[in-house]
């Protein structure tokens, strides 16, 4: 789901601190509470802002499921202006949150990743018909750069918490290997969504998909965790994802 914000973002024709003084998060340094994952599903209106008025441009279904071993989370994203869904699945260890397999369709490209020793796995790029085999190396822990809006939501958040975060992401036309992400800050808010006022915690933060041009702000209701609302600033410009049910 990450990169598809960046996809959207180039579609609507857009060039649309303080780090942790330990080593970023990682499988290996993971101060997440996975007694806080549950199943659960959620779906989402995805709005491009313009001045005040909300133009919905798609809508998100997510899907979280579990098992004694892994963790699965399947999302599909229904854009107004495309002919097919956009189908994400990524798989992660439950114990540790270590990236196990990641797929992404859409009728731009489709992708898979498998990560082990080393990720593998295809980009096949459709406007140009062209298939590249995937065979990375790492030398340090990640978790998979689809995930990580997820793991926010699992990590001891408190006011003022900052962290980095390492993560792999695979992009054809920049860079590709294991980057960062930047929770900036986080603090205490009330979010009043529908009508309704729930206490949230409103996580700000960044990453080298973007480098670093694009926040991405967190609304996540405190008792539950959910994400209720994610907005997406870059260049001036504003998308949002609130949460209908």
């Amino acid at each position: 789901m990450k990169t598809a914000f960046y996809i959207v973002l180039l579609t609507f024709g857009s060039s649309f601190l303080g780090y942790s003084q330990n080593q970023p998060l990682s499988p290996n340094n993971n101060t997440a509470d996975t007694s806080l994952v549950q199943p659960e599903s959620s779906n989402m209106n995805w709005y491009i802002v313009q001045d005040t008025v909300k133009v919905l441009i798609g809508k998100v279904n997510t899907q979280i499921k579990k098992d004694k071993k892994d963790l699965y989370v399947i999302t599909t994203v229904d854009m107004t202006q495309a002919t097919t869904k956009w189908v994400d699945t990524t798989i992660v260890s439950i114990k540790n949150f270590k990236p196990i397999y990641h797929s992404s369709y859409n009728q731009q490209r489709d992708m898979v990743l498998h990560f082990d020793s080393k990720v593998t796995g295809y980009y096949f790029d459709k406007k140009t018909d062209i298939k590249t085999t995937i065979n990375e190396t790492t030398t340090k822990p990640y978790f998979d750069s689809n995930f990580y809006p997820q793991l926010i939501r699992f990590l001891p958040l408190s006011e003022g918490y900052q962290n980095s975060i390492a993560i792999f992401d695979y992009n054809p036309t920049t860079s590709t290997g294991v980057i960062t992400a930047t929770i900036k800050n986080t603090e205490l808010a009330i979010l009043n969504l529908n009508g309704q006022e729930t206490k949230v915690w409103k996580v700000q933060t960044t990453d080298d998909i973007s480098k670093n041009q694009t926040i991405s702000t967190y609304y996540i209701d405190v008792t539950t965790r959910k994400i209720l609302k994610h907005d997406i600033a870059f260049n001036g410009r504003l998308m949002t994802m609130e949460i209908i049910d």
